[in-house]
């Protein structure tokens, strides 16, 4: 096993408190002032990186966590929220809630478990469309340059 320096085994186990890392360093003692590049560092080193992933998986396997449970999870949530709840107000000579006949229901909730169950199966494709012209100058091997096309 790989042995870490003290810091950096203090900066692997607060990135695992809430998956931030400039937090993470500075309360593992880096600076405040150069905590995001500590941090960039950090998690660019395989072997750290590598502790973080297996310590990860060790605590999703301890709770049961799956891909499953959280999908499971996003359905019930998009359900829920999809569910129509009546609007109610006061009605004074019968000194009560009573339903409006309106309804409404939590779209932002539903719409934000469809998106990741979405994103999940890869249904949602991100793509980038790149315009320009690229300038390419190369070198000959007497060091004077000539430009491409």
């Amino acid at each position: 096993m790989v042995k870490f320096t003290e810091k950096q085994q203090r900066f692997i186990d607060e990135y695992l408190v809430d998956l931030n890392a400039t937090q993470a360093a500075i309360r593992a003692g880096y600076s405040e002032r150069t905590a995001s590049a500590q941090a960039s560092r950090l998690l660019t080193n395989v072997n750290i990186r590598a502790r973080i992933e297996e310590l990860k998986k060790t605590r999703a396997d301890r709770l049961n966590l799956d891909a499953y449970w959280v999908l499971k999870r996003l359905m019930d949530i998009s359900d829920r929220a999809m569910q129509a709840e009546p609007v109610m107000e006061w009605d004074h000579s019968e000194q009560q809630l009573v339903p409006s006949g309106e309804y409404q229901f939590d779209s932002s909730g539903a719409n934000r478990s469809t998106e990741l169950i979405g994103k999940h199966l890869g249904m949602f494709k991100e793509t980038v469309k790149h315009e320009g012209e690229v300038n390419v100058t190369f070198i000959d091997d007497i060091g004077g340059g000539k430009d491409g096309p």
